[in-house]
């Protein structure tokens, strides 16, 4: 009965939030622009609300907890680099709003395409883009399993139950386009506010008294839990700033990010959503809570079971219908997000991989959803990273892009192949570290160092490509 209560709970929530979805786009004819970008029109607050639910996703709700459960000090670099991307959004984009709302751009491919006069180069980042969006999308549906296991009490087959949860929201983006992921953000925000505020508030005072108490109990039994290990050691301050600034300048550089910020209304939009988005990291810190609470009431835990810790508190200490809103809340924070990941990917596959009229690109773009949905679903039942393992392997392909999109609003930008050539080389490097099993390279994260080695490599060959053309590109 319990198993029961807590999942039909959880799918009257997702299927509420798609109702709401859906309803705010009752009256809107889907045009490109309107199905891709919302027409370009989202002000503050729903530029807000769509920012916050593509970054806030089943990672926060459950990989950030198990981080603090697991590792400790070193995930606390997920409070760090939401800001970092922030102050590089603040400068850089809103300039490639106006050059992208000019000549009709509507993916990050378009744009690289169109500043560097290159189909080439336009065609590689778009591949870039849906290659590494598949590990993001995973990560939603590895969260989302997670919480139907714990939510109906490990009786059913949560891969089946998150299945008929994902063909559900495919269904609505594919009706509704970005703007309906916008309006379901509200549901979902709302939710996971409160999810997370019950998580990293009531939990520590139940079993701690407060929040201050939770960190008491942990620093009497882990003394060192709280402190970065100094230097090139694994998960030390070496890899604490890297990989900061790895996800740090690459968090818009994801095609459904940047996606989002095209939809703004104007550039003082982008400017000022930059300004307010770092207060939703004050969310983390419950987060953190939660998984310190855990770390205490449920330890033991290993590996990517610590992804599960305080949603196991939760369900060995509350009713079924509290564990139903928490799941439910956690299960759109992977849902929402996820629908414009693959709105992204599929956008960047109609219009930029195979180059669709425009009159067919919505249609096209629809059937590309539900392709590239089946093949991340696909994929994912193959996985078993971490969620913060599969985030930190996504940041390290998408941040590749970013001295590209950057060094383009120079008045002399690069050569295309120059920078075509330090995303390949980056990419190579990252697969050469992968197949061997590497994450770390002198303490630095490997994303890092591959992006260290595109910029080396970029401006290494421009400058010899500009040595042979007498200095003109």
């Amino acid at each position: 009965m319990n198993s029961l209560a807590g999942l039909l709970i959880v799918f009257c929530v997702i299927v509420a939030t798609i109702g709401f979805g859906l309803f705010g786009v009752r009256k809107i004819r889907m045009n490109p622009s309107q199905f891709i970008l919302g027409g370009r029109s989202f002000g503050v607050v729903f530029l807000w609300l769509l920012s916050a639910g593509e970054i806030y996703t089943s990672f926060t709700f459950l990989g950030a907890a198990g981080w603090a459960y697991g590792k400790g000090a070193p995930a606390f670099y997920i409070i760090c680099y939401l800001t970092v991307s922030c102050i590089t959004l603040f400068f850089y984009f809103p300039p490639v709003w106006r050059i992208a709302q000019r000549h009709g751009l509507l993916t990050n491919a378009d744009y690289i395409g169109f500043k560097y006069q290159s189909r080439a180069l336009g065609f590689l980042t778009g591949l870039v883009g849906v290659v590494f969006l598949i590990p993001y999308i995973t990560l939603q549906l590895t969260g989302i399993q997670i919480l139907l296991q714990i939510a109906g009490y490990g009786t059913i087959n949560s891969v089946w139950a998150a299945g008929v949860a994902f063909a559900l929201i495919i269904v609505f983006v594919s009706i509704s386009g970005l703007r309906g992921a916008a309006w379901a953000s509200l549901i979902k925000d709302a939710l996971v506010l409160l999810g997370v505020a019950f998580a990293g508030v009531i939990l520590p005072m139940q079993f701690f008294g407060s929040p201050q108490g939770v960190i008491d109990a942990v620093l009497r039994v882990h003394p060192n839990w709280m402190t970065l290990v100094n230097g090139t050691e694994n998960f030390g301050s070496v890899w604490f700033i890297s990989a900061v600034l790895l996800s740090g300048l690459g968090g818009f550089m994801y095609p459904h990010a940047f996606a989002a910020n095209l939809a703004a209304n104007s550039p003082n939009t982008i400017r000022r959503n930059a300004t307010i988005l770092p207060f939703y990291q004050l969310m983390l810190l419950l987060v953190f809570f939660a998984g310190f609470t855990a770390l205490l009431v449920e330890p033991g835990l290993k590996g990517t079971d610590a992804d599960q810790s305080f949603m196991l508190v939760v369900q060995k200490h509350y009713p079924a219908w509290v564990l139903g809103i928490i799941a439910g809340a956690g299960c759109l924070a992977g849902l929402v997000p996820a629908s414009a990941q693959i709105l992204a990917a599929a956008s960047l596959l109609s219009r930029n991989l195979f180059r669709v009229r425009e009159e067919r690109l919505t249609s096209w773009t629809r059937l590309w959803i539900v392709v590239m949905a089946a093949l991340a679903f696909g994929l994912w039942a193959f996985n078993k990273a971490s969620l913060v393992g599969l985030l930190l392997i996504s940041y390290s392909g998408t941040s590749q892009l970013f001295p590209g999109v950057v060094l383009s609003l120079l008045k002399r930008p690069p050569h295309p192949t120059s920078i075509a050539i330090g995303i390949v080389v980056a990419l190579v490097l990252l697969a050469w570290f992968a197949s061997q099993g590497v994450n770390v390279v002198y303490g630095v994260h490997v994303g890092a160092a591959a992006l260290v080695a595109n910029i080396v490599c970029l401006f290494g060959v421009d400058y010899i490509m500009g040595a042979r053309r007498g200095g003109k590109r």
